[in-house]
Formats: C-alpha cells, structure tokens, sequence
C-alpha cells in the first residue's frame, strides 16, 4: 500500500462524533495530512451529517486498498436505521464496526485506529472495564496503558475502570514494570526522546497504614527495577502535590494508580486539550477526551478540539515512525 491510512469507526451512531469529525475535516490540519482516511460507519447518516453543516468532502467507496489517495475520504459502509433504531441494534452496528477495523489492521497497512465515543454501559455491558480492555481482548493484548497525550504534561492511570475499592488489590510490581515500560517505549518511537516520569502512591501523601503497605509492597520496587533499566523514573509521588505548576514542569508524564488521581487533574489543567491514545496494542488507538454526550447530538455545538489534536499526533509523529 502506497499511503498506509487511519482507520475510523465512528461509534455510537447517535453520539456526536460525526459532528466533531466534519468540523475536523473542515480545521486547516485537514488540508496538511499525509494519510488517507477510512471511515467505518453509516454513510447515510454520516451524509446527513454533511448536509446539515453544509460540509462537501470527497467521500469514496473503499473498494481498492492498494490504491488509497490522501486527499481523498473513504467509507466503508454499514447500515442502520435511526428511525428504528434499538440498543440491540446499535450494540450489533458497532460490534460490526470494530470486527471489519481489527480485520484491516491485522494486514499492517494502517497507521491509527480512531473510534468514536462509545457507551460502555450499554455496549461492554460489565464484560470489559473500557474500550481499552475490550480492544486488548481482541488483539491478545496483556500490557496496554490508558495514555493522555499532551505535548506539555502526559497522564496514565495503571488501573482504570474499576470500582476505587479495588484498586489496592490490582496494583502489582510486575504491571507497574509492564505499563511503564510500553510508556517509555512509547516515547521513544513516536516522539524521539527517553521521558521524565512521576509515579504516585496509592495512599495520601504516601504513607504506612495498617495491613498491606502498596508503596513498600509494590510501587517502590518496580520504580527501583525500572531505573536499573535506565528509566528517567521518579517515586512514590504524593499525588496532591506532583500536579502542582513548579513540581509537573519537571516531567513529560504523570504516571497514576487509579483512573480520577490522575485524569481529573489533566482535565482541569487542559480542558479538551488532550487526546486518549491506547499503548501496549498492535496498533495506536485514540479517542476524542470525551463521551459520547447524548445531549449535544445534533445541536452542532460540540468543540472538535480534542479529534484536531488526535489528527495533528499523527500527522506529526506517526507518519514519521
């Protein structure tokens, strides 16, 4: 394949993602990308999309995969009705979408996997904590890592959709190890330098409390092996205080135990600013920072500055990896 391509499943039909994808299409990074583009979903209801922001684009059938053009965008389609529409059916559709992109990606001639925001509630149904999980499933991923990238301060939480008081239980040496591992490894391939990296504790400040201590336990020494390995690695970070201005200056990522400790953080310094990269799978899969904001369906009042900044990543550090 002559221009390997990014690959999107639009997701939840009735999410606002084709809304923010169009208003992506029309950002001044479009006119620079240098991939084409595949989009897994309804064209129907893509098109009306189009239509309602009066938005023209070069919309192909995928039916050459050896002959894709850049300027060009490509669907691959996959019906549904939303007039008739049903959980059943939705679920069906992006089961669907996700089977023909983890098919595509397998032949090696893509760049990204973009999906659009996704319901877990309704589409894992509890089987998986995130999309994340559900997409290491389907690879036979066992290091993947929550990433949110920006070009100041990056975040990872080590564990991420689960309950708070399960998360002592899940915090081992050897995933600390794994995980931050495919981070440095990370960094390296796309964006050519060895990172600085905090790691937090689990418990306040730090501290011993009575029964199993994490920190001594499992934290410590998988920061005392990864330095060995000549990791740029820092910790157990009291997590209240690593985010503040003068301390995150000094690293290009804050490494977490549980999903809020550090997202919530990320979010009230960036806002949107941000976008959500699964590392540890055979491909790197974004997602837009945010939901699938059922509300805001078709208000065309949805900021698209979290996909732009997913198109810019690639264009700037994939296409060269």
């Amino acid at each position: 394949m002559k221009n390997k391509s990014v690959i999107i499943v639009s997701g939840d039909p009735k999410s606002t993602f084709n809304e923010i994808l169009i208003k992506t299409l029309k950002n001044r990074i479009f006119k620079n990308v240098k991939f084409p583009i595949i989009i897994i979903g309804s064209k129907k209801v893509f098109k009306k999309e189009l239509r309602k922001l009066k938005v023209k684009v070069n919309l192909q059938n995928f039916d050459n995969p050896e002959n894709l053009s850049k300027k060009n965008i490509y669907n691959i389609d996959i019906p549904i009705d939303l007039k008739n529409f049903s959980l059943a059916k939705k679920n069906s559709y992006i089961e669907k979408s996700f089977k023909i992109a983890l098919n595509l990606l397998k032949k090696g001639n893509s760049l990204a996997l973009i999906n659009g925001p996704i319901s877990k509630t309704t589409f894992l149904k509890g089987k998986y904590n995130g999309i994340t999980e559900y997409l290491a499933f389907k690879t036979r991923s066992h290091n993947e890592a929550m990433f949110l990238f920006n070009k100041d301060l990056s975040v990872s939480p080590m564990t991420t959709h689960i309950p708070i008081n399960k998360v002592a239980q899940k915090i081992k040496k050897k995933m600390i190890i794994n995980k931050i591992n495919s981070i440095n490894n990370f960094y390296k391939k796309f964006l050519g330098f060895k990172p600085r990296i905090a790691v937090t504790g689990l418990n306040p400040h730090c501290e011993t409390f009575k029964g199993k201590n994490i920190e001594k336990t499992e934290i410590l020494p998988a920061i005392k092996i990864l330095k060995k390995k000549k990791l740029r690695v820092l910790g157990p970070l009291s997590a209240d205080t690593v985010f503040l201005k003068e301390n995150r200056k000094k690293f290009n990522i804050i490494v977490g135990m549980y999903h809020d400790q550090v997202l919530g953080p990320m979010k009230t310094i960036f806002g949107f600013d941000a976008i959500n990269i699964t590392i540890g799978l055979p491909f790197i899969r974004i997602t837009p920072d945010h939901g699938p904001n059922y509300k805001m369906f078709g208000l065309n009042k949805s900021n698209p500055k979290s996909l732009i900044q997913a198109f810019s990543f690639l264009n700037k550090y994939a296409i060269k990896a």
